[in-house]
Protein backbone atom coordinates (compact mmCIF):
# COMPACT_ATOMS: atom_id res chain seq x y z
CA UNK A 1 0.00 0.00 0.00
CA UNK A 2 1.20 3.46 -1.21
CA UNK A 3 1.96 6.21 1.36
CA UNK A 4 0.85 9.47 0.62
CA UNK A 5 0.32 13.06 1.90
CA UNK A 6 -0.72 16.17 0.76
CA UNK A 7 0.68 19.61 1.79
CA UNK A 8 -1.92 22.02 0.39
CA UNK A 9 -5.00 19.33 0.69
CA UNK A 10 -7.59 21.90 0.88
CA UNK A 11 -6.80 24.08 -2.04
CA UNK A 12 -7.87 23.97 -5.61
CA UNK A 13 -4.62 20.95 -6.79
CA UNK A 14 -5.14 19.51 -2.77
CA UNK A 15 -9.04 18.64 -3.32
CA UNK A 16 -8.49 17.38 -6.98
CA UNK A 17 -5.60 15.55 -5.92
CA UNK A 18 -8.07 13.67 -2.74
CA UNK A 19 -10.43 13.28 -5.81
CA UNK A 20 -8.11 11.08 -7.37
CA UNK A 21 -6.85 9.31 -4.59
CA UNK A 22 -10.44 8.65 -4.05
CA UNK A 23 -11.44 7.77 -7.47
CA UNK A 24 -7.84 5.17 -7.57
CA UNK A 25 -9.11 3.22 -4.53
CA UNK A 26 -9.03 5.95 -1.41
CA UNK A 27 -8.10 4.23 2.12
CA UNK A 28 -7.93 0.46 0.34
CA UNK A 29 -5.35 1.29 -1.98
CA UNK A 30 -3.53 4.39 -0.29
CA UNK A 31 -2.20 5.11 3.28
CA UNK A 32 -2.33 9.06 3.43
CA UNK A 33 0.22 9.76 6.09
CA UNK A 34 -0.04 13.81 6.51
CA UNK A 35 -3.19 15.76 5.11
CA UNK A 36 -1.73 20.05 5.41
CA UNK A 37 -3.93 23.18 4.93
CA UNK A 38 -4.57 26.72 5.60
CA UNK A 39 -7.52 28.02 7.53
CA UNK A 40 -10.16 25.70 6.23
CA UNK A 41 -10.14 23.70 9.10
CA UNK A 42 -13.64 22.07 8.45
CA UNK A 43 -12.09 20.79 4.96
CA UNK A 44 -8.91 19.69 6.38
CA UNK A 45 -10.88 17.83 9.09
CA UNK A 46 -13.57 16.42 6.53
CA UNK A 47 -10.76 15.49 4.68
CA UNK A 48 -8.44 13.43 7.42
CA UNK A 49 -11.22 11.60 8.86
CA UNK A 50 -12.45 10.62 4.89
CA UNK A 51 -8.71 9.08 4.42
CA UNK A 52 -7.91 8.21 8.06
CA UNK A 53 -4.48 10.46 8.18
CA UNK A 54 -1.88 9.95 10.76
CA UNK A 55 -2.00 13.81 11.11
CA UNK A 56 -3.48 16.89 9.84
CA UNK A 57 -1.54 20.75 10.00
CA UNK A 58 -3.32 23.84 9.66
CA UNK A 59 -0.56 26.61 9.15
CA UNK A 60 -2.91 28.84 11.24
CA UNK A 61 -1.78 28.25 15.02
CA UNK A 62 -4.97 29.88 15.86
CA UNK A 63 -6.86 27.52 14.46
CA UNK A 64 -5.28 24.20 16.31
CA UNK A 65 -8.50 24.11 19.07
CA UNK A 66 -10.72 24.17 15.76
CA UNK A 67 -9.05 21.19 14.20
CA UNK A 68 -8.45 19.48 17.55
CA UNK A 69 -12.36 19.27 18.23
CA UNK A 70 -13.22 18.48 14.55
CA UNK A 71 -10.31 14.86 15.59
CA UNK A 72 -11.66 14.33 18.66
CA UNK A 73 -11.59 10.60 19.14
CA UNK A 74 -10.69 10.16 16.05
CA UNK A 75 -7.11 9.03 15.96
CA UNK A 76 -5.54 11.77 13.83
CA UNK A 77 -3.07 13.17 15.23
CA UNK A 78 -3.70 17.06 14.78
CA UNK A 79 -0.67 20.13 14.84
CA UNK A 80 -0.94 23.72 13.74
CA UNK A 81 1.97 26.12 12.68
CA UNK A 82 5.12 26.60 9.89
CA UNK A 83 7.05 23.71 11.84
CA UNK A 84 4.28 21.33 12.09
CA UNK A 85 4.03 21.56 8.31
CA UNK A 86 8.31 21.02 8.10
CA UNK A 87 7.63 17.73 10.41
CA UNK A 88 4.46 16.43 8.06
CA UNK A 89 6.17 16.85 5.16
CA UNK A 90 9.20 15.38 6.87
CA UNK A 91 7.63 11.81 7.71
CA UNK A 92 8.27 8.77 5.56
CA UNK A 93 6.25 8.67 2.42
CA UNK A 94 6.16 7.17 -1.00
CA UNK A 95 4.68 9.96 -3.06
CA UNK A 96 3.97 13.95 -1.66
CA UNK A 97 1.41 15.82 -3.48
CA UNK A 98 3.73 19.57 -2.71
CA UNK A 99 0.40 22.12 -3.69
CA UNK A 100 0.97 24.71 -0.45
CA UNK A 101 0.61 28.16 -2.63
CA UNK A 102 3.35 30.80 -3.02
CA UNK A 103 6.79 31.05 -0.44
CA UNK A 104 4.88 29.19 2.14
CA UNK A 105 5.68 26.07 1.04
CA UNK A 106 9.24 26.35 0.08
CA UNK A 107 10.10 24.60 3.47
CA UNK A 108 7.77 21.75 4.11
CA UNK A 109 8.59 20.90 0.39
CA UNK A 110 12.18 20.98 0.66
CA UNK A 111 11.50 18.91 3.79
CA UNK A 112 9.40 16.01 1.49
CA UNK A 113 12.63 16.16 -1.25
CA UNK A 114 14.96 15.80 1.56
CA UNK A 115 13.12 12.22 2.47
CA UNK A 116 13.47 10.59 -0.60
CA UNK A 117 9.93 10.34 -1.98
CA UNK A 118 8.60 11.12 -5.05
CA UNK A 119 7.63 14.73 -5.12
CA UNK A 120 4.94 15.87 -7.46
CA UNK A 121 5.29 19.39 -7.43
CA UNK A 122 2.76 21.79 -7.89
CA UNK A 123 4.39 24.40 -5.76
CA UNK A 124 5.94 26.88 -8.20
CA UNK A 125 8.09 29.13 -5.59
CA UNK A 126 10.07 25.63 -5.22
CA UNK A 127 11.94 26.26 -8.16
CA UNK A 128 11.28 29.38 -9.11
CA UNK A 129 12.67 31.00 -6.03
CA UNK A 130 15.22 28.31 -5.32
CA UNK A 131 15.52 25.79 -8.08
CA UNK A 132 18.83 24.57 -7.64
CA UNK A 133 18.60 24.15 -3.81
CA UNK A 134 15.64 22.30 -4.83
CA UNK A 135 16.82 19.82 -7.07
CA UNK A 136 20.03 19.82 -5.73
CA UNK A 137 18.41 18.56 -2.39
CA UNK A 138 16.12 16.33 -4.10
CA UNK A 139 19.27 14.37 -5.85
CA UNK A 140 20.81 14.02 -3.23
CA UNK A 141 17.89 12.31 -1.16
CA UNK A 142 17.24 9.95 -4.54
CA UNK A 143 13.81 11.74 -4.76
CA UNK A 144 11.86 11.90 -8.27
CA UNK A 145 10.51 15.03 -8.76
CA UNK A 146 7.36 15.07 -11.06
CA UNK A 147 5.78 18.29 -12.02
CA UNK A 148 2.11 18.99 -12.12
CA UNK A 149 1.30 21.81 -13.40
CA UNK A 150 -0.61 21.00 -16.84
CA UNK A 151 2.11 22.99 -18.82
CA UNK A 152 5.00 21.01 -17.22
CA UNK A 153 3.38 17.61 -16.80
CA UNK A 154 2.63 18.21 -20.58
CA UNK A 155 6.48 19.03 -21.65
CA UNK A 156 7.62 16.18 -18.94
CA UNK A 157 5.04 13.54 -20.93
CA UNK A 158 6.44 14.49 -24.62
CA UNK A 159 9.95 14.57 -23.32
CA UNK A 160 9.45 10.50 -22.02
CA UNK A 161 7.65 9.59 -25.13
CA UNK A 162 10.70 10.80 -27.04
CA UNK A 163 13.36 10.03 -24.32
CA UNK A 164 17.02 10.52 -25.66
CA UNK A 165 16.05 13.28 -28.23
CA UNK A 166 17.49 16.31 -27.05
CA UNK A 167 14.88 19.07 -27.97
CA UNK A 168 15.66 22.32 -29.33
CA UNK A 169 12.32 24.19 -28.10
CA UNK A 170 10.22 24.59 -25.53
CA UNK A 171 6.54 25.44 -25.64
CA UNK A 172 4.62 27.00 -22.93
CA UNK A 173 0.64 27.49 -24.31
CA UNK A 174 -1.37 29.92 -21.85
CA UNK A 175 -4.98 30.65 -22.41
CA UNK A 176 -4.45 34.31 -22.05
CA UNK A 177 -6.97 34.85 -19.11
CA UNK A 178 -9.97 36.96 -19.39
CA UNK A 179 -8.50 39.61 -20.69
CA UNK A 180 -6.14 38.42 -23.59
CA UNK A 181 -8.30 40.64 -26.01
CA UNK A 182 -8.47 43.99 -24.21
CA UNK A 183 -7.37 46.76 -24.83
CA UNK A 184 -4.35 48.47 -22.46
CA UNK A 185 -6.07 51.28 -21.37
CA UNK A 186 -9.50 49.40 -20.78
CA UNK A 187 -7.17 46.67 -18.17
CA UNK A 188 -6.15 49.93 -16.06
CA UNK A 189 -9.44 49.38 -14.43
CA UNK A 190 -9.59 45.76 -13.52
CA UNK A 191 -10.95 44.76 -10.81
CA UNK A 192 -9.81 41.96 -8.16
CA UNK A 193 -13.14 39.99 -8.92
CA UNK A 194 -12.84 40.52 -12.47
CA UNK A 195 -9.18 39.01 -12.56
CA UNK A 196 -10.13 36.06 -10.55
CA UNK A 197 -12.82 34.95 -13.56
CA UNK A 198 -10.66 32.73 -15.24
CA UNK A 199 -12.24 31.00 -18.62
CA UNK A 200 -10.99 27.47 -18.77
CA UNK A 201 -9.96 26.67 -15.09
CA UNK A 202 -11.35 26.01 -11.83
CA UNK A 203 -8.18 27.85 -9.61
CA UNK A 204 -8.05 29.78 -6.64
CA UNK A 205 -8.13 33.46 -6.34
CA UNK A 206 -4.56 33.91 -6.09
CA UNK A 207 -3.10 31.25 -9.57
CA UNK A 208 -6.40 32.73 -11.20
CA UNK A 209 -5.23 36.58 -11.07
CA UNK A 210 -1.41 35.54 -11.57
CA UNK A 211 -2.91 33.78 -15.00
CA UNK A 212 -5.28 36.83 -15.65
CA UNK A 213 -1.65 39.29 -15.38
CA UNK A 214 0.56 36.49 -16.82
CA UNK A 215 2.52 36.12 -14.19
CA UNK A 216 1.45 32.73 -13.92
CA UNK A 217 3.22 32.01 -16.93
CA UNK A 218 6.51 33.39 -15.73
CA UNK A 219 6.78 31.81 -12.90
CA UNK A 220 6.55 28.69 -14.84
CA UNK A 221 9.08 29.96 -17.89
CA UNK A 222 11.19 30.07 -14.80
CA UNK A 223 10.34 26.56 -13.54
CA UNK A 224 11.03 25.27 -17.13
CA UNK A 225 14.50 26.44 -16.31
CA UNK A 226 15.40 24.26 -13.63
CA UNK A 227 12.86 20.89 -15.11
CA UNK A 228 14.19 21.08 -18.92
CA UNK A 229 17.51 23.42 -19.12
CA UNK A 230 15.29 25.31 -20.98
CA UNK A 231 16.78 28.74 -21.25
CA UNK A 232 15.11 32.61 -22.47
CA UNK A 233 16.39 31.62 -26.19
CA UNK A 234 14.27 27.86 -26.03
CA UNK A 235 11.36 29.40 -24.82
CA UNK A 236 8.28 29.84 -26.45
CA UNK A 237 5.32 31.40 -24.87
CA UNK A 238 1.86 30.89 -27.25
CA UNK A 239 -1.68 31.90 -26.50
CA UNK A 240 -4.18 29.07 -26.78
CA UNK A 241 -7.48 30.26 -25.34
CA UNK A 242 -9.05 26.85 -25.92
CA UNK A 243 -6.61 25.32 -23.37
CA UNK A 244 -6.23 21.82 -24.89
CA UNK A 245 -2.76 21.72 -25.74
CA UNK A 246 -1.39 22.10 -22.49
CA UNK A 247 2.23 22.45 -23.96
CA UNK A 248 4.38 21.37 -27.03
CA UNK A 249 8.16 20.42 -27.21
CA UNK A 250 10.22 20.44 -30.75
CA UNK A 251 12.77 18.65 -32.11
CA UNK A 252 15.71 18.97 -34.26
CA UNK A 253 14.19 16.86 -37.40
CA UNK A 254 11.28 19.69 -37.44
CA UNK A 255 8.57 17.58 -35.61
CA UNK A 256 6.62 18.98 -32.70
CA UNK A 257 5.38 16.66 -29.61
CA UNK A 258 2.06 18.28 -27.63
CA UNK A 259 0.25 16.85 -25.46
CA UNK A 260 -4.30 17.56 -25.53
CA UNK A 261 -6.35 16.89 -22.96
CA UNK A 262 -9.45 18.64 -21.18
CA UNK A 263 -8.67 21.84 -18.85
CA UNK A 264 -8.93 19.14 -16.13
CA UNK A 265 -6.16 19.16 -13.62
CA UNK A 266 -6.91 15.50 -12.18
CA UNK A 267 -4.98 14.32 -15.47
CA UNK A 268 -1.81 16.07 -14.76
CA UNK A 269 -2.39 14.88 -10.76
CA UNK A 270 -2.94 11.02 -11.98
CA UNK A 271 -0.18 10.78 -14.42
CA UNK A 272 2.02 12.15 -11.71
CA UNK A 273 0.40 9.65 -8.98
CA UNK A 274 0.43 6.56 -11.16
CA UNK A 275 3.81 7.25 -12.93
CA UNK A 276 4.94 5.66 -15.69
CA UNK A 277 1.55 3.93 -15.65
CA UNK A 278 -1.96 5.86 -16.79
CA UNK A 279 -5.10 5.10 -15.05
CA UNK A 280 -8.88 5.35 -15.67
CA UNK A 281 -10.02 8.76 -14.35
CA UNK A 282 -13.33 10.95 -14.55
CA UNK A 283 -11.71 13.53 -16.50
CA UNK A 284 -14.00 14.50 -19.89
CA UNK A 285 -12.45 12.88 -23.27
CA UNK A 286 -11.51 14.96 -25.76
CA UNK A 287 -13.88 15.68 -28.89
CA UNK A 288 -11.52 17.37 -31.67
CA UNK A 289 -14.42 17.40 -34.26
CA UNK A 290 -17.20 19.50 -31.14
CA UNK A 291 -13.80 21.69 -30.78
CA UNK A 292 -13.85 22.14 -34.35
CA UNK A 293 -10.81 24.43 -33.88
CA UNK A 294 -7.41 25.68 -32.24
CA UNK A 295 -6.47 29.01 -32.33
CA UNK A 296 -2.87 30.06 -31.32
CA UNK A 297 -0.91 33.78 -31.28
CA UNK A 298 1.76 35.15 -29.65
CA UNK A 299 1.20 37.40 -26.23
CA UNK A 300 1.02 40.85 -26.20
CA UNK A 301 4.06 41.81 -23.54
CA UNK A 302 3.43 45.43 -23.57
CA UNK A 303 0.14 44.30 -22.37
CA UNK A 304 1.62 41.25 -20.41
CA UNK A 305 5.23 42.65 -19.44
CA UNK A 306 5.18 39.44 -16.68
CA UNK A 307 6.92 37.32 -19.60
CA UNK A 308 9.58 39.79 -20.53
CA UNK A 309 10.31 39.66 -16.77
CA UNK A 310 10.87 36.02 -16.73
CA UNK A 311 13.40 36.09 -19.30
CA UNK A 312 15.35 39.04 -17.38
CA UNK A 313 15.26 36.84 -14.03
CA UNK A 314 16.57 34.04 -16.04
CA UNK A 315 19.10 35.35 -17.73
CA UNK A 316 20.31 36.45 -13.79
CA UNK A 317 20.75 33.67 -10.97
CA UNK A 318 17.81 31.88 -8.61
CA UNK A 319 17.83 34.83 -6.31
CA UNK A 320 17.02 36.56 -9.28
CA UNK A 321 13.80 34.36 -9.18
CA UNK A 322 12.92 35.03 -5.81
CA UNK A 323 12.92 38.17 -6.18
CA UNK A 324 10.47 38.21 -9.07
CA UNK A 325 8.15 35.82 -6.85
CA UNK A 326 8.31 38.06 -3.63
CA UNK A 327 7.74 40.89 -5.64
CA UNK A 328 5.04 39.74 -7.38
CA UNK A 329 3.33 38.02 -4.14
CA UNK A 330 3.36 41.25 -2.69
CA UNK A 331 2.01 43.62 -5.44
CA UNK A 332 -0.96 40.64 -5.77
CA UNK A 333 -1.67 41.15 -2.39
CA UNK A 334 -2.42 44.75 -2.42
CA UNK A 335 -4.13 44.54 -5.79
CA UNK A 336 -6.45 42.27 -4.05
CA UNK A 337 -6.43 44.66 -1.44
CA UNK A 338 -7.57 47.80 -3.40
CA UNK A 339 -4.15 49.34 -2.83
CA UNK A 340 -3.00 49.52 -6.66
CA UNK A 341 -4.71 48.86 -9.71
CA UNK A 342 -3.73 45.85 -12.04
CA UNK A 343 -1.23 47.09 -14.05
CA UNK A 344 0.37 48.61 -11.41
CA UNK A 345 1.49 44.67 -10.44
CA UNK A 346 4.38 44.22 -13.58
CA UNK A 347 5.38 48.04 -12.82
CA UNK A 348 6.55 47.13 -8.99
CA UNK A 349 8.01 44.12 -9.88
CA UNK A 350 10.24 45.39 -12.53
CA UNK A 351 11.34 48.28 -9.86
CA UNK A 352 12.30 45.33 -7.20
CA UNK A 353 13.96 43.21 -9.92
CA UNK A 354 16.62 45.94 -11.22
CA UNK A 355 17.44 46.94 -7.56
CA UNK A 356 18.18 43.35 -6.84
CA UNK A 357 19.77 42.56 -9.86
CA UNK A 358 21.94 39.44 -8.44
CA UNK A 359 24.09 36.64 -9.91
CA UNK A 360 24.95 35.09 -6.74
CA UNK A 361 23.09 31.44 -6.26
CA UNK A 362 21.16 30.54 -3.24
CA UNK A 363 23.49 28.85 -0.59
CA UNK A 364 21.01 27.17 1.54
CA UNK A 365 17.33 28.07 2.40
CA UNK A 366 17.92 31.57 4.13
CA UNK A 367 19.30 32.73 1.29
CA UNK A 368 16.00 32.98 -0.14
CA UNK A 369 14.07 34.00 2.59
CA UNK A 370 16.75 36.96 3.30
CA UNK A 371 15.98 37.78 -0.62
CA UNK A 372 12.30 37.41 0.03
CA UNK A 373 12.15 39.93 2.43
CA UNK A 374 13.85 42.06 1.40
CA UNK A 375 11.93 42.13 -2.04
CA UNK A 376 8.92 42.33 -0.39
CA UNK A 377 10.13 45.46 1.57
CA UNK A 378 11.15 47.49 -1.79
CA UNK A 379 7.79 46.38 -2.86
CA UNK A 380 6.22 47.84 -0.38
CA UNK A 381 8.24 50.66 -0.01
CA UNK A 382 7.03 51.49 -3.27
CA UNK A 383 3.68 50.96 -3.39
CA UNK A 384 3.65 53.12 -0.05
CA UNK A 385 5.36 55.77 -2.00
CA UNK A 386 3.26 55.77 -5.25
CA UNK A 387 0.15 56.08 -3.31
CA UNK A 388 1.41 59.09 -1.19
Amino acid sequence: MRRVSVLGATGSIGRNTLDVIRTLGGRRAFRVVALTGAGNVEALAASALEFGAEIAVTADPARLDDLRAALEGSGVEAAAGPAALVEAASRPADWVMAAIVGSAGLAPTLAAAGTGATIALANKECLVSAGGLFLSTAKAAGARVIPVDSEHSAIFQCLDANAGAAPVRFILTASGGPFRDWPLEKMRDVTPKAAAAHPNWDMGIKISIDSASMFNKALEMIEARWLFGATAETLEVVVHPQSVIHSAVAYADGSMLAQLGSPDMRTAIGYALTFPERSELPVAPLDLVALGRLDFSAPDETRFPAIRLARAAMDRSELAGAALNAAKEAALGAFIAGRIGFLDMARVVEIVLDRLATGEPARDLEDVFAMDREARRLAEAEMAESAA
